[in-house]
């Protein structure tokens, strides 16, 4: 990240801090008395030394004292409203932008969620999005802060003593100097460990969801040298950001010792100068002495200061992401279901060729097409187009002969319900889950009609808590079936007239399809269906099938059409009867 990168970033971070500008506006205020009392206390220390203790006059007696507590009571609550300013607004912002990144993640398109690994996304909102805060409050805190002090304490320094204080001058550059080498080494594994950290992440997500799958096919050792590797990476990238910040403070603290040696030898007269009073001495050096101490917090902020601005560019860089590209400006009621596909090809980006190359097929207000064919023909392309998870590269879609490009997202979306393989279920209520993405929460009547065209009535009522059972994350107190059957009550609760069913008994066992096949018969009725079928044996009453192969249509038809001919589909079913034989004798 280049200087006016950061600076870029730091700008645009601060913008997010106009809403609450009275409280940033007032913390700033207290911060500036707070550095401009830090001079006073060594201007108090002159008259207090000479008056008091070596010319013993009884007025400044009386009034040091009453000085010095008033000055600390000011310092004490100038610092304390200060912080309290800040950490309100910095937490304001970091909650402003933790929702703006969450609204973006629900925006984005499909394709951006296929390119970047769920534990990347995660850390951009838990780890990253925290690193802000620290650049929009503390830092800024110690920068106006410890600005203000290191310059009113120069001025001090120069008027008390000038020739000692060109001398601090001259040394100066050399600490600035090494600060900007730091800072720059500091930046960069800052962005390294965020890096590491997403991809830590990612390794942990995976191996928490897919632990069944690590435990039977013997993964441990696998996923432990995997998350160690990347822990190793994450600690080494952490130690060379800890090495970077600690060199920072011993260097900064013999350049001072190094001013401390010069100006005691000249202060004392060995130079051959005239020698300074007791409270001018002590005066200066305690001037000289507070210097350090904010030169050292500005020197040692360069570390929060590059993560903070790492974490703002990863936060912005998602923020900045192009959301779905929502060309339509029509708004459809309930629509008949009429779907054409006309020509239709689409390639995956970064792919080489095309997922599907003149798709041409219609279906029919009502009716049930199913779409068969090995692995990666592209069936399951076919029905993401027709939500608009991606849009095709060429050719048009038709939704009762309006093309898809023209009506809104939302209002298209409106017309479809969604079955997959993997029944997705929140960690909430079976209740709320059936309910999922309704405008108004439904009555308990509605939602047991839906159960029970679902086959799931009468289990969800043998439940503990019946509707108000939690299914756990991703459903995980539920069968498979069970699971199934309300994703079913979920989509016959939206009612609407397409239906997208992925391959949606393809992994559980016979009793439960035969549960979820009753289901399916009375989610499809009078709906336009589309059926990603793995069994073939699920499909042989659709109205018509579409065999995909290599991203074309090789045939279509009827079932007993498509098995007259001897064709692709009867080579893939009798495949399926014959390998299901030995199976059904066991």
């Amino acid at each position: 990240m280049s200087a006016n990168v950061s600076t870029a970033v730091y700008l645009r971070l601060l913008k997010h801090v106009k809403p609450y500008w009275k409280a940033f506006s007032g913390g700033l205020f207290f911060i500036v008395i707070l550095a401009l009392t830090e001079p006073a206390i060594p201007w108090l220390l002159k008259p207090l030394l000479d008056g008091t203790f070596v010319e013993r006059d009884p007025e400044y007696l009386f009034w040091s004292p009453i000085m010095l507590l008033l000055l600390f009571l000011v310092r004490g609550g100038s610092n304390f409203l200060s912080r309290v300013a800040f950490q309100w607004v910095g937490g304001k912002v970091v909650l402003d932008l933790r929702n703006r990144m969450f609204d973006r993640l629900l925006s984005l398109p499909t394709s951006y969620f296929d390119a970047h690994a769920t534990g990347n996304l995660i850390a951009k909102l838990t780890y990253d999005v925290t690193q802000v805060t620290t650049a929009a409050t503390r830092v800024l805190t110690v920068l106006v802060r410890d600005s203000i002090s290191v310059l009113g304490l120069l001025i001090y320094m120069l008027w008390l003593n000038w020739q000692f204080t060109l001398i601090v001058f001259l040394l100066l550059p050399v600490m600035l100097g090494f600060v900007r080498f730091i800072s720059t080494r500091m930046r960069r594994e800052s962005r390294n460990v965020q890096r590491v950290m997403g991809e830590m992440t990612h390794a942990l997500e995976e191996a928490v969801r897919g632990h069944k799958i690590v435990k039977v096919f013997g993964g441990e050792t696998y996923e432990r040298r995997r998350f160690r590797k990347l822990a190793n990476w994450v600690r080494r990238h952490r130690f060379k950001l800890k090495v970077a910040d600690a060199t920072s403070v011993p260097v900064v603290e013999f350049i001072g010792a190094v001013m401390i040696a010069i100006l005691i030898y000249a202060g004392t007269g060995q130079a051959g100068g005239e020698p300074m009073s007791v409270g001018e001495f002590v005066s200066y050096f305690a001037a000289l002495g507070m210097l350090f101490a904010p030169i050292k917090r500005l020197t040692a902020i360069n570390q929060p200061l590059q993560t903070g601005l790492a974490g703002a560019e990863s936060v912005f860089e998602l923020i900045d992401q192009q959301p779905e590209n929502d060309t339509g400006n029509r708004e459809v009621e309930r629509v008949q279901g009429h779907i054409r596909f006309e020509d239709v090809h689409f390639r995956y980006p970064q792919a080489d060729s095309d997922a599907l190359r003149g798709v041409t097929f219609e279906v029919r207000p009502g009716r049930t097409v199913a779409l068969v064919g090995p692995s990666g023909s592209g069936k399951t392309t076919i029905a993401a187009l027709i939500p608009r998870f991606y849009d095709a590269t060429a050719g048009q879609i038709h939704l009762d002969d309006i093309p898809l490009q023209e009506i809104t997202l939302r209002s298209l979306r409106e017309q479809i319900a969604y079955v997959g393989q993997e029944s997705v279920l929140f960690n909430d209520t079976v209740a709320a889950n059936i309910a999922y993405g309704m405008k108004e929460p439904p009555d308990q009547e509605a939602l047991e009609a839906a159960a029970e065209a679902a086959h799931a009535l009468e289990f969800i009522r043998q439940l503990p808590e019946g509707f108000d059972t939690l299914v756990g994350e991703d459903g995980v107190r539920l069968s498979g079936g069970q699971r199934q059957r309300i994703a079913i009550a979920r989509a016959l609760l939206k009612d609407t007239p397409i239906l997208v069913l992925d391959e949606a008994t393809s992994a559980l066992d016979t009793a439960s399809e035969r549960h979820v096949q009753a289901a399916l018969a009375n989610l499809t009725a009078n709906r336009t269906t589309i059926v990603i079928a793995h069994r073939l044996s699920t499909i042989e009453h659709a109205d018509e099938i579409l065999v995909i192969r290599d991203g074309r249509i090789v045939e279509s038809g009827a079932h007993a059409d498509l098995i007259e001919r001897k064709g692709e589909y009867a080579r893939l079913y009798n495949n399926q009867i014959v390998h299901q034989e030995p199976a059904g004798h066991a």
